[in-house]
């Protein structure tokens, strides 16, 4: 989720590019701050944290993945020599 500087940080710059009075500025920079929250809120977005920790997991999972393929081919090369062993006697 965006932290909340990044949402205020928007708000300002937004209505601060609209020309008004100082107190109508502060109340438009408050309902726009809140309409970013609820929209970016509903777009359920990782933040980079969560992202970064979410494709660590992932690299450690595909490292295991090759991990256990590759002893599942050595498993197979190993009974493969052993069905040989027992069919040539």
């Amino acid at each position: 989720m965006f932290t909340n500087k990044f949402v205020e940080d928007l708000s300002a710059r937004l209505s601060a590019m609209i020309p008004l009075a100082a107190e109508m500025r502060e109340e438009l920079r408050t309902k726009i701050e809140q309409l970013l929250k609820s929209s970016f809120g509903s777009l359920e977005l990782l933040s980079r944290e969560e992202f970064d920790a979410q494709r660590d997991a992932l690299e450690r999972a595909e490292k295991r993945i090759k991990e256990l393929e590759k002893s599942l081919h050595e498993l197979g090369d190993k009974m493969e020599q052993f069905e040989g062993q027992s069919t040539s006697k």
